[in-house]
């Protein structure tokens, strides 16, 4: 049994064991129509500090063992026609079609600085990749269209939400009112320490005020992550506590979706750096988890 350590009050997720496990949000399970996951580290052939479900040849593993961690997890977990995302901390984001199939897995991508795909397409898996970032699912329930994005800060300061969203309604008219959203697995507000420079852009960006990080309050800080009207906590020595869970909830509702319609977080990635790929609990020596998004036949 897979034991992870759950981030605040709200249980949003459930862990699903097969021989490459992975997790999935309650909330998107209840639509009906889409297929979905957030990798675990577990399953996979690669070694060392890849090991053993590493997605990413970008940190150094072979292209081999990363291709035959896909075709594991693919085949052990239903997922069909995966397309990767190239991800550079941009807000573009690609609509997907059978053109597509395999690219930035198993054939050369045509296309580069794509943080987000979209689909209508039923059986193509959208893939993204992560190491903390958040990611942010998206099903239009009303239009049966999908969307799945890379949000690191640089992604969430600029709105890669509302970008996607966007997208989603100029190819597909997708409403945010018709939509169910999750953001991801990713690293909580009590383990993302951030620069002053950081920490100006979203004040300017969001008007957020820094409240002071409390860090002798235990049960204080238990309430941080999932805490959606907080994004930013000031701390003694300058710099400063970062929640990207509250600032891409603030990204959605304020592009429209309704708040019981989004599913927070409940899983932190640097505080189950065990069993998941954090690249602050790591400092950087770590493989790449993926989150996979599929419309159903339908």
């Amino acid at each position: 049994m897979i034991n992870i350590k759950k981030a605040g009050k709200i249980c949003t997720t459930v862990i699903v064991e097969t021989e490459a496990p992975y997790i999935q949000y309650k909330k998107l399970n209840e639509t009906g129509i889409v297929h979905h996951a957030f990798s675990t580290r577990i399953g996979g052939v690669s070694e060392g500090m890849y090991a053993s479900m590493n997605f990413s040849v970008k940190m150094g593993d072979s292209v081999d063992n990363v291709r035959r961690n896909f075709d594991i997890f693919l085949e052990k977990n239903g997922f069909k026609n995966p397309v990767m995302s190239d991800q550079t901390h941009t807000v573009n984001v690609k609509k997907v079609t059978r053109e597509d199939i395999g690219k930035g897995i198993y054939r050369q991508a045509d296309y580069k600085d794509i943080d987000g795909l979209i689909t209508n397409e039923p059986e193509i898996t959208l893939v993204t990749s992560y190491a903390d970032c958040v990611p942010l699912y998206f099903v239009d329930i009303k239009n049966k269209a999908i969307g799945l994005s890379h949000s690191g800060w640089r992604g969430t300061v600029n709105k890669m939400g509302q970008a996607t969203l966007r997208q989603m309604n100029e190819e597909f008219g997708t409403k945010p009112e018709d939509v169910i959203a999750a953001i991801g697995p990713s690293i909580c507000g009590n383990c993302y320490e951030v620069s002053e420079e950081v920490a100006v852009e979203f004040e300017h960006q969001f008007g957020v005020f820094a409240e002071k990080y409390k860090t002798d309050d235990k049960n204080w800080l238990n309430d941080v992550p999932q805490h959606m009207e907080k994004i930013l906590y000031k701390k003694d020595n300058g710099k400063y506590m970062l929640n990207l869970w509250a600032a891409n909830y603030k990204v959605l509702t304020d592009a429209g979706v309704r708040a019981d319609n989004i599913a927070v977080p409940d899983v932190c990635t640097c505080c189950n750096r065990d069993i998941l790929f954090s690249h602050r609990g790591h400092m950087g020596k770590r493989g790449n988890l993926c989150a996979f998004l599929m419309l159903n036949k339908l």
